[in-house]
């Protein structure tokens, strides 16, 4: 499981990357929510690109270790939402947990989501 913990950071760098191109590139475009929503699709098909390449490369041995590759990337990508999202970018708890509302538009949880279910759906591809 160590590679793929190893391999979830530059998870990290391509959302970060699509959150500065929604910022300097289509956000000024669009209201903030649709440009998170855009963002968001967006950054589902990015990742789906680079797992899909993480799967290809390291297949799961076992529907159980894809699952758990996938609640491992799930976890770490909770944990640096918010406590990143908090510490660092200053964010109040509030705000983060607003992301999560897909009543208001919020399209968040897909990703978190996708992660989650990646691992499974692309191994079972393979």
């Amino acid at each position: 499981m160590w590679r793929y913990f190893l391999a979830w950071f530059p998870m990290v760098a391509i959302a970060i990357a699509n959150g500065l191109v929604r910022e300097a590139w289509y956000g000024t475009q669009l209201s903030e929510l649709r440009a998170h929503q855009v963002s968001t699709l967006s950054v589902v098909v990015l990742l789906g690109l680079y797992m899909g390449w993480v799967i290809r490369r390291w297949g799961p041995r076992s529907t159980a270790q894809a699952l758990g590759v996938g609640a491992l990337w799930l976890g770490l990508t909770v944990a640096f939402e918010f406590l990143f999202g908090h510490y660092v970018a200053g964010h109040s708890w509030a705000r983060l947990v607003q992301d999560y509302d897909l009543l208001s538009g919020r399209l968040w949880p897909l990703v978190l989501l996708w992660v989650a279910a990646a691992p499974y759906l692309l191994s079972r591809s393979r």
